[in-house]
């Protein structure tokens, strides 16, 4: 019985040894590919990995002894890849060479102050755009540096935007609301929103998700009954509150400066159509006055500060002077058109029929009787 086990066992190492002196002359038979990226939308392809396996192996690796692969060497060059964060390189057991890629993941596109833009992935590491694909992700403007190798407080700014940009990500409505993202001198944020006038003060990254929320409470249930345009400044780095902050006088200002230009550009529109027709001239000055009503309202809607109140009032008398110095429209004489006309055509008169006249004599002189006597 111990003789049996004895031979089995070394039949046993007898195989494996044969395996392993046979293995390096068997042929590899194709390669398989597999890269885990973002959402199936890549940065790298396939090919771009077979030309670079190709290349260090200087031939076609379909044919070629598997003894002959180092693939070591192939995952340390796959891996000076700036898109690719590991590879691994292995043969299966149907001699199928098996290359896994990780591909980096960005999660924010930078712009430097510099001028460069860069993508930045969850390790902080800056990555060059791609003509393969754009990643639709939260933009950050005014970044101190565009250098690739970065001082201590520019790498934890990048902290601070990776951080906010996820939160971002995670919510739908914040992605579609916020445009971008700027970097103040103070190395704090302040959000653009893409439909209001609104700047967004967040301040640092502390308590993102928080801010967040009462950032997308106060549009839901402030802003839509107030109006887009009825705050000028949203400030939500306050812990437990938002600091919001009315459209000011001197925003209402300027709204008036730019009514005050298209009511002149109107003004010399009219003024060369004003040979066209007079209904059309007078068209045009009905408009002008209700252009000028609606500044009236507009500064009425001023906000009771008194400090921007007047700098307001200052710029509306600066306004109203401009616009006194407009000139009037001046309408042109038309020419008297002459109908033609067709003379009156009378109506034809019957003739009087003369009555005849009855005449009375002033005296009646009684009548001679024959037979009277003679005096």
């Amino acid at each position: 019985m111990a003789t049996l086990w004895i031979a089995l066992g070394g039949a046993t190492v007898f195989l494996l040894v044969a395996a392993i002196k046979t293995k390096p002359e068997r042929l590899c038979k194709g390669i398989e590919i597999s890269i885990h990226g973002v959402s199936n939308n890549f940065f790298v392809d396939k090919n771009d990995i077979l030309k670079t396996i190709a290349s260090l192996e200087k031939t076609n690796p379909v044919g070629k002894a598997m003894g002959a692969f180092n693939l070591k060497h192939l995952e340390d060059q796959l891996d000076r890849d700036v898109w690719i964060k590991s590879a691994q390189l292995f043969f299966d057991n149907n001699d199928i060479l098996q290359v896994i890629v990780q591909e980096r993941e960005p999660v924010a596109r930078v712009f430097a102050a510099s001028g460069e833009t860069f993508y930045i992935d969850d390790e902080l590491a800056m990555l060059p755009l791609s003509e393969k694909f754009s990643a639709r992700l939260p933009v950050f403007t005014n970044f101190p540096s565009g250098k690739k190798i970065l001082s201590g407080a520019d790498s934890s700014l990048l902290m601070d935007i990776k951080t906010i940009s996820l939160a971002i990500q995670k919510d739908s409505f914040c992605m579609a609301m916020i445009e971008q993202v700027d970097i103040t001198a103070q190395r704090t944020f302040e959000m653009i929103p893409k439909i209001g006038n609104q700047l967004i003060v967040f301040g640092d990254a502390t308590d993102t998700e928080t801010k967040l929320v009462k950032l997308k409470l106060f549009y839901k249930e402030i802003m839509v009954k107030a109006g887009w345009d009825h705050y000028s400044i949203i400030n939500v780095q306050y812990k437990n509150q938002v600091v919001a902050k009315r459209k000011g006088a001197e925003d209402v200002a300027a709204d008036s400066l730019r009514t005050l230009q298209l009511m002149q550009i109107i003004a010399e529109r009219s003024q060369r159509a004003a040979g066209d027709s007079l209904k059309i001239m007078q068209q045009g000055n009905d408009r002008n006055e209700a252009d000028s009503t609606m500044i009236q309202q507009s500064i009425q809607r001023d906000e009771s500060d008194e400090t921007a109140v007047s700098t307001g009032n200052a710029m509306l008398q600066n306004n109203q002077a401009e616009l006194n110095s407009v000139k009037p429209v001046t309408q042109s004489v038309l020419p008297t058109v002459k109908k033609d006309t067709k003379p009156a055509v009378k109506p034809v008169q019957k003739m009087a029929v003369a009555k005849k006249v009855v005449k009375e004599p002033k005296a009646v002189m009684e009548k001679k009787n024959d037979y009277d006597p003679v005096p």
